[in-house]
């Protein structure tokens, strides 16, 4: 997006809304669902566990800062929202090696040993996403054990296969992490021995991979072995259903990835369920359908009901670092209300305004973390993204309103972004490309991002 169209969308609204966009603090911020729960609504699995409709995603668990200055995952923290997810029947902690700066799977297992084995089930992910080498794979796969205290794993994942790099293909790159180094064949056997009990991967990316791994799981039930993939993992929204090609490129329309999922009984899981949280942060016009049409339901609420209106969606997740998302959620999943077809063609509707509006697409899974440089990168396009929903203002830098959405854009983006971690301090390395699950060219839109900033900094028009 050039720098002109980027003014151009800044360009049309009041200033309020531009202060809300960029504070955070907008028509959803105090739009709670207001419905008590009741019975978790709960999925079969493929060997008929009881798997909650809710599930709980560990990537981002609350913070805080040890006597060092660090910042940890705030352990009593973790385990109180553990406590009330499963005091009311949240069955599902979906974790990862690479989760939380590696302490992910540690804090996980800790809050959840304190109840009994069969009052959860553990999903954590194969990351050798870095190091291909069977060595690297299987000392990650062992210590996934130790870190969360357990001697089975009830859902073991690929993760986020489908990427390339800048050297490898996306089928290259699959090649050398599972099958070239004897990977797969091995976690075929750990599931004979039980010591997984569901066998499946996440997907980011490629089709072609994609394809792949269903063709390779059609052609094992030719010889009627077990399913190879009990279950599959993917990225699913009502902005992805249909659009999400349309936002890049390189990513894949939900709607094929459910339904060749669907017809060969493969349970899916999903992720991403809230676009990283952007689905609640909604342009003010599209948030004022949804509370138009009910006033009582929260944002998050809507985006979560449609992933349960499939029948074949065995779990949704959500990162939930606070009570109140918690609580919000299961609202709508105890029970799950099932969108109408009205409902549906509502959420098309603004799904597709959305694909069309010029925000980045960062899911903030900090999977580009750490820059070697310091950038936050993600923190960066969050507040991009806050900024650009309808943070309209008159292109006129003589109007008031003008002024006000400079003010608010450089002051939130100070008070947000450390000084020293701005997009300006991006040197163009590309490091963080390869890591990106969405594809983002990440110094390119970084370099945008600071090209306007700094037109916003160089007008000497008083803050």
């Amino acid at each position: 997006m050039e720098r002109r169209d980027f003014l151009k969308i800044f360009g049309a609204g009041a200033a309020a809304t531009a202060v809300a966009a960029c504070t955070g603090k907008g028509p959803q911020a105090n739009n709670a669902a207001k419905k008590e729960p009741g019975e978790m609504t709960y999925r079969t699995s493929s060997l008929g566990d009881k798997v909650s409709l809710l599930g709980y995603g560990c990537m981002r668990w609350p913070t805080t800062t040890d006597a060092e200055g660090k910042t940890v995952i705030d352990q009593e923290q973790v385990n109180a929202l553990v406590d009330y997810a499963i005091e009311h029947g949240v069955t599902y902690f979906d974790t990862a090696p690479v989760y939380g700066q590696g302490q992910s799977e540690r804090v996980t297992g800790i809050a959840l040993n304190r109840h009994p084995r069969d009052k959860f089930l553990i999903a954590t992910k194969l990351s050798n996403t870095r190091d291909y080498s069977r060595e690297a794979a299987l000392t990650m796969y062992k210590h996934s054990f130790e870190a969360m205290q357990v001697d089975h794993i009830d859902y073991y994942l690929l993760h986020s296969v489908g990427g390339s790099t800048n050297s490898l293909t996306s089928m290259e790159v699959l090649q050398k992490r599972f099958f070239e180094n004897g990977i797969l064949d091995f976690l075929l056997k750990e599931r004979e021995a039980g010591r997984i009990r569901h066998l499946g991967f996440s997907f980011h990316g490629d089709q072609q991979v994609f394809d792949h791994l269903l063709k390779l799981h059609d052609e094992n039930a030719e010889q009627g072995g077990r399913p190879l993939w009990d279950f599959v993992q993917i990225q699913m929204n009502y902005v992805d259903w249909n659009h999400a090609q349309l936002i890049s490129r390189r990513n894949v329309n939900a709607s094929y990835l459910y339904n060749e999922l669907e017809r060969r009984g493969i349970r899916v899981v999903i992720m991403e369920p809230l676009l990283g949280g952007r689905l609640v942060n909604l342009p003010q016009h599209a948030s004022e359908k949804l509370l138009t049409r009910d006033p009582n339901a929260s944002l998050a609420s809507w985006a979560f009901r449609f992933c349960g209106t499939y029948p074949g969606v065995m779990c949704a997740l959500s990162g939930m670092t606070y009570k109140e998302h918690l609580v919000d959620n299961l609202a709508t999943f105890s029970p799950l209300e099932p969108l109408t077809d009205d409902d549906l063609k509502l959420l098309e509707e603004i799904a597709y305004d959305y694909a069309n509006h010029p925000i980045i697409p960062c899911n903030d899974c900090k999977y580009c973390m750490p820059c070697p440089y310091g950038v936050d990168i993600p923190g960066i396009f969050v507040h991009y993204n806050k900024c650009v929903n309808e943070a309209m203002i008159q292109e006129d830098r003589q109007d008031p309103a003008y002024r006000k959405a400079r003010r608010a854009y450089l002051v939130s983006l100070d008070k947000n972004v450390e000084r020293m971690r701005q997009a300006n301090h991006c040197i163009g390395c590309t490091q963080c490309v390869d890591a990106c699950p969405q594809r983002i060219n990440i110094p390119v839109q970084l370099r945008r991002i600071e090209d306007f900033t700094e037109v916003l900094r160089r007008d000497k028009s008083p803050l």
